[in-house]
This record gives structure tokens, C-alpha cells and sequence, in this order.
């Protein structure tokens, strides 16, 4: 598991630190980890062209130190001194192993015909020092011209503890940023490094030990790894059987929208449910059984839909293609009040926005599923643009205001519970950006929930294997919902 903690906790941890460190140690430490890291990526060290953007906080200092250790190897480092102040220990350290500085500090105006414009374009690497962990609202001039002539630069650019422009506690990117290829962290991971807009701006992150475990709280935010999956799926033993792997009951598709129900399903039959009972209405159980023979299903009677609904279920899924009709709202209604987990998706969300005490007076388990859109009518007043700038904290408060599980489909799949870190999920692709993949996804979770997993760990490894399925699927190349089917058993097998 990759942990990631707030700017606050990593403060209080750093404090604690020094305080029994040598004045400088941990600094020296970061810079190690950080010259060490540009080295790698630099065909050679002796001779390499070095470019620094060194802003005024600690993280200018950071890139000086390291500065100095590349320039003791060779090579050829000028420091960018883009702030008000510099760390000026760090400098003189630079200065006596040889190198340079540029000033580029005041009025942005000119600085693309300047001396730092040149270096930045001559540089084989760059090392973005411009704005620590502790930046808000923005990079302001002459920072936010030189990230753009690094991001116009041919040479690759490493950050320092994360990309300048980025909130490191949410990922949020309010105006220009650095496009890092590599971002060297210390101590600890930063929560804006795997939430998107932030985490598509991080590269590759490297973390680097600088001792802060012993004083670190709880992780703010979760990022799981193959492992960590792995031990979160069932695992079937001798004596299982159709029910203890799970009974998932599934009211999702209509008339209008046959495939919603097809897909959902599949995803199910697909992720190791032990039987899935469809209910819907004549035309799409006719349509589920012809695709998957294995499903228990129920024509729903028109005049009383509600009482054939299936009762002795684990867990069930609901909205996906449904409507907002009437029977649509009682059907849910119904559903929610019964004693098993819940995963609402979908139409289902639409009802529920328009009546939150279904789901906030709710005492067991409930997950939802929305994408942005979805959410921000959850959350009356939100627009859709504000849910994709600020995901984490967006997906938290509508955990909060709603008292369950909430996973917000998206660039990044972020899964948020009162009480609990959030989860970023690692295994997003573009390549899930088209018609039917969060119906699969929502079967793929619900047969988890069904195999008595949480909410927050069936989200969790469902969001993990689709993503990673998308991935296998057709080696990269755009696939449909439907080519998800033969995936998610490679998925899973390769997950372990």
C-alpha cells in the first residue's frame, strides 16, 4: 500500500524529526535522494547540463543541495532563482561546487527572451524547485512563466516533493503547473500526487526515506497495490458453494436500456459471484438470459413489481438504466430498505439527490457510484466542473453528508467512508472513457459486496480489477464495455 498524508501531518512529522536531527540533516537527506534520483535518469552525470528552478521555501533548498552533489560529479548546474529570498546555505554550497545562478526573480515580463529562457532550453535536465508542499492557489509570476517554458523544454524535468502548481492535499491545479516526468517525494507521499489533475501532472513518482515513518499518523489517503488487492478478493476453499460465494441480487436496466442490465450482469458473472438474480421486465430478462444462461431470473409483474422483487439475496445493485419513473422510485425505495448492502448507481442517484434521507437515514451498508455529473447533484449547489477540479475533497463530503461509501468514477477513481482514508485507485485508464464501463463496474463491486466484502474494500479491488481489465483487454488498443467480459478473469489471475 502507498500512503499518502496531509501537508499538516508532514509538518508535525518533519518538526518532530529535527528536533533530534543535526541542524540541516534532514535537508542533506532529501537532496541525497533527489541527486541520486537524477542521476538515474541522466545518460551520465560528468558533462550533463543541470538547470534548477530554485523558489524561495525548502524545496529550493532541496534542489540546491542536490545541485551541489551533481556538480561534485561533473556536472554543469545553473540555479534559476525564481523567489523573493533563497536558502543560502544551500546556494553558497552550489557556488563552492562550481556552479551558477541566473536570476529570474520579479516581473515575468521579458524572462522568454532572458538568460534563465536560454538555460532552460539548452538543459538536458531540469529540476523543478519552485514551490514546496506548502503552495496554495496557483503559481504566481515569474513562477508560473518558467513553468511554461519548462513544459516547452526538450529536456526531461524532475520535481521536488511534488510538481509547483498542484495542492498537495487534494491535487487540485488552479492555474499553471509543472508536467514533472519524474517527481522525487520525500518522507512520504503526497495525497495530490494520485488524484487527478494533480496526479496527471506527477509522472513517475520516486519516494525517498528520509526517516518521518516513526512520526507519522494514520495515511490521509490510500493508493493499493497489486498485493493489497490480493488480499482483499475471496478466496474460494473446498467447502464453498454458490451461496457462501454469494447470492447478488441486481435491478438494473429497462426497456430503453437492455444493455445496462447485459453488462452489469456480466460484470458479475465475470468477478466470481455465486448466482446472480436478475429482476426486470420480460423483454431484458429475455435479453440477460440469452447472454448469460446462469442468471436466476424474475419477470417483473407490471401491476406489482415490487413483490416479486428477490428477497433472500447478499447483497444487491440498483439504478443502472433503470428510469425515474414512479415504479422506478418504489422499486428503490424497496430495495433500501431492506438489511443488505446496496450498491446505487446511476438512476438510482437521480432519485436519491432528489431524496437524500433514502440513503442518509440508512443504517446498513450502502455504496454509491456516481461520476461527476452524478455527484455534483448529490450535492446541491456544486457544479460538475468543481467535482473534476477538487475529487478527493468532493468525494469526502459527499461521504459525509450521506453517511456511506461513496466511489467517484473518473480520470481518477477516488473511494471515500466516514472515518476512513481515502483510495485513489492506481489502475485508471482512458482507455474506460466509453459507453458501459461503469455498468460492468458496477457488477464487478456488487459481486464482491455479495462475497461479504465491505463497501469500502469492494470498491476498493473492484475499481482495481476493472481498471487493470481495461488495461489486458486488447494490449492498449480502445476497447468496448464488452471486451471487459473475457478481461476480468485475466484481471483477476493476474491480480493473484
Amino acid at each position: 500500500m502507498r500512503n499518502a498524508h496531509s501537508v499538516a501531518a508532514v509538518r508535525k512529522a518533519e518538526n518532530a524529526l529535527m528536533d533530534r536531527l543535526p541542524q540541516g540533516a534532514l535537508m542533506q537527506r532529501a537532496a541525497a535522494g533527489l541527486a541520486a534520483a537524477c542521476s538515474r535518469i541522466l545518460p551520465r552525470t560528468y558533462g550533463a547540463r543541470v538547470v534548477l528552478l530554485v523558489g524561495s521555501g525548502d524545496n529550493g533548498g532541496d534542489a540546491l543541495y542536490a545541485g551541489t552533489l551533481l556538480a561534485r560529479r561533473g556536472a554543469s548546474v545553473r540555479a534559476v532563482l525564481a523567489g523573493s529570498r533563497v536558502h543560502e546555505g544551500g546556494l553558497a554550497a552550489l557556488r563552492a561546487a562550481g556552479g551558477r545562478t541566473v536570476d529570474a526573480a520579479g516581473d515575468a515580463a521579458g524572462i522568454g527572451d532572458s538568460a534563465a529562457a536560454d538555460e532552460i532550453a539548452s538543459a538536458d535536465l531540469l529540476v523543478d524547485g519552485l514551490v514546496g508542499i506548502g503552495g496554495s492557489g496557483g503559481l504566481r509570476e515569474p513562477h508560473a512563466a518558467l513553468a511554461g517554458l519548462a513544459g516547452a523544454a526538450e529536456a526531461p524535468t524532475v520535481a521536488v516533493d511534488l510538481p509547483s502548481g498542484i495542492d498537495a492535499d487534494t491535487g487540485a491545479v488552479p492555474g499553471a503547473a509543472v508536467r514533472a516526468d519524474v517527481t522525487v517525494t520525500f518522507g512520504t507521499h503526497k495525497p495530490g500526487l494520485f488524484v487527478d489533475p494533480g496526479a496527471a501532472r506527477a509522472g513517475v513518482v520516486e519516494l525517498v526515506d528520509i526517516g518521518l515513518d516513526p512520526e507519522l499518523p494514520g495515511a490521509a489517503l490510500e493508493c493499493p497495490q497489486s498485493e493489497d488487492v490480493a488480499r482483499l478478493l475471496p478466496h474460494p476453499t473446498i467447502e464453498t458453494d454458490k451461496y457462501r460465494r454469494g447470492v447478488l441480487a441486481m435491478a438494473v436496466g429497462s426497456d430503453r436500456y437492455r444493455g445496462a442490465a447485459v453488462l452489469a450482469v456480466g460484470g458479475a458473472m465475470r468477478s466470481g459471484v455465486g448466482m446472480v438474480r436478475y429482476a426486470g421486465s420480460e423483454g431484458v430478462v429475455t435479453e440477460v438470459i440469452n447472454r448469460w444462461p446462469e442468471t436466476v431470473a424474475t419477470v417483473l409483474d407490471p401491476m406489482d413489481p415490487i413483490g416479486a422483487l428477490p428477497r433472500r439475496v447478499a447483497a444487491w445493485v440498483v439504478g443502472s438504466g433503470r428510469g425515474l419513473h414512479p415504479m422506478a422510485r418504489a422499486e428503490l425505495e424497496t430495495v433500501l430498505d431492506s438489511p443488505r448492502p446496496v450498491l446505487a448507481d446511476a438512476d438510482a442517484l437521480t432519485l436519491v439527490a432528489k431524496n437524500p434521507a433514502l440513503v442518509r437515514d440508512r443504517t446498513a451498508p450502502t455504496l454509491m457510484t456516481p461520476h461527476a455529473g452524478e455527484l455534483a447533484r448529490l450535492l446541491p449547489g456544486t457544479e460538475r466542473e468543481e467535482i473534476e477540479a477538487d475529487r478527493l475533497s468532493q468525494a469526502a463530503r459527499a461521504a459525509e453528508e450521506y453517511g456511506c461509501t461513496v466511489l467517484l468514477k473518473g480520470s481518477t477513481t477516488v473511494i471515500a467512508e466516514p472515518g476512513h482514508p481515502a483510495v485513489a485507485n492506481p489502475t485508471g485508464s482512458s482507455l474506460l472513457a466509453t459507453a458501459g464501463t461503469g455498468d460492468v463496474l458496477s457488477g464487478v463491486v456488487g459481486a464482491l459486496l455479495a462475497a461479504g466484502l465491505t463497501p469500502r474494500e469492494a470498491a476498493t479491488s473492484g475499481a482495481y480489477v476493472h481498471g487493470l481489465a481495461a488495461r489486458l483487454a486488447h494490449d492498449g488498443a480502445p476497447i468496448s464495455a464488452s471486451d471487459l467480459f473475457d478481461a476480468l478473469p485475466a484481471a483477476l489471475a493476474e491480480v493473484g
